[in-house]
């Protein structure tokens, strides 16, 4: 990275940063969906998974991982693994979910997504577990394409809710 695109710093998330996590978490949300779904569904969904009380429990679920790529002291994008119910069609031993990863807009192709999901894919075998697997939302083209780079590959499909609306989201995986 060059000074004019200096390299993300990842750290570990803490209960400290929740309210750092639910602004996040919404804007980027909103930025990267919000022009294709409706605004009641977008409102319905961010209340729900980027409250303060939401992130506040999250981070205080001891399964669950959370880091955030600074750049310059600023927050560009955020990571969550968690082990849990695997989707169907996930193979593969000993698997995680990669449950979010989302970069601002402003950082989008500057190295915050590699460095994000480096971390995530160490912290994955450092966990001892053997397989990342995770839910794209069909229309996400760049998303697919990012984790396509990063050999993740399609194994099925699931119902993401967003409010009202019922989404297809494509299920990936890869070993670690």
């Amino acid at each position: 990275m060059t000074r004019e695109n200096p390299a993300p710093n990842v750290r570990r998330a803490s209960t400290d940063d929740a309210k750092l996590l639910a602004e996040l978490g919404a804007r980027t949300f909103s930025e990267t969906f919000a022009e294709d779904n409706s605004p009641e569904d977008m409102a319905a969904y961010v209340a729900d998974s980027f409250s303060l009380e939401r992130l506040t429990e999250e981070l205080t679920d001891p399964l669950s991982v959370f880091f955030i790529a600074e750049v310059d002291d600023v927050a560009a994008g955020y990571a969550k693994i968690h082990p849990g119910e695997t989707a169907e069609g996930v193979e593969g031993e000993r698997p995680i979910e990669l449950v979010r990863l989302y970069v601002a807009q402003a950082w989008l192709g500057r190295g915050v997504g590699p460095a994000l999901m480096r971390r995530c894919v160490d912290a994955t075998r450092e966990m001892g577990f053997q397989t990342i697997w995770l839910g794209v939302w069909e229309h996400n083209r760049r998303a697919q394409a990012f984790y396509r780079k990063w050999s993740f590959y399609e194994v099925g499909e699931h119902i993401f809710q967003l409010g009202s609306d019922p989404q297809r989201d494509i299920v990936m995986q890869r070993a670690v």
